[in-house]
């Protein structure tokens, strides 16, 4: 069924307060509930999507704990660190790795406002030697117990709330879908809208339609194809 205005606006709603300048990258953390419960906060904060590496042979999947949050915020696999990361540094992004040494400062000293990327190892291994040396700085949460060191969720989900703190701070945040480039914004629109007809278009190799005021489609589809609205 062709999508319904009240819905349409609240997916708009929250597209507009997407920015594409935070993200999270994530090198070999494959447990479900972590991966889960790290887009969850993702998709709180307003990030658009996240990066992640895996161990050879290892799936990624989701539980309950997402609440369908990897639905909204896409998580782009990437054969290596390296090439995870490389992207993002081109772009201008500062690399916060949560790696404990002598260059590691606390969290609430980094300034967050532009473009962050905050990555991640697994709770086993923490980062390899390869995304240590491509960390901009490297930071550390500090804790007064006799644990020294959180869940890799939980980490995740307070520095991107901090983040996003310093960010509210800062000035006022994305409004309208200002922040992101219009043509990403209007591709993450039809895609969040009609899933279904998205991949479509791609195995098509064409453009997705125009849509209209009230979240229609301006085109003619094929039979086919509107019955996956």
């Amino acid at each position: 069924m062709p999508l319904l205005p009240r819905r349409f606006e609240r997916i708009k709603a929250v597209l507009d307060q997407r920015r594409d300048d935070l993200t999270v990258v994530l090198e070999q953390v494959d447990k479900p509930h972590n991966l889960s419960a790290i887009l969850r906060s993702c998709d709180a904060v307003g990030v658009l999507e996240a990066h992640v590496t895996s161990l050879p042979g290892r799936p990624r999947t989701f539980n309950s704990t997402a609440k369908g949050s990897h639905k909204w915020v896409p998580l782009h696999p990437h054969p290596d660190i390296t090439s995870a990361l490389q992207p993002l540094k081109a772009r201008g992004f500062r690399i916060y790795g949560t790696h404990l040494g002598v260059e590691a400062v606390d969290y609430r000293q980094c300034d967050f406002t532009g473009p962050t990327a905050f990555l991640l190892g697994a709770e086993k291994w923490g980062l390899s030697p390869e995304a240590t040396a491509l960390v901009d700085q490297a930071l550390f949460i500090p804790m007064v117990g006799m644990v020294q060191s959180l869940n890799v969720s939980v980490a995740a989900a307070t520095l991107l709330f901090e983040a996003r703190r310093q960010r509210d701070l800062a000035g006022p945040g994305p409004d309208g879908g200002c922040g992101l480039p219009d043509a990403l914004y209007q591709q993450r629109l039809f895609e969040w809208c009609y899933p279904s007809v998205a991949r479509w278009c791609q195995e098509q190799g064409r453009r997705y339609p125009a849509l209209g005021d009230e979240g229609e489609i301006l085109e003619e589809l094929p039979r086919n194809v509107r019955l996956r609205y």
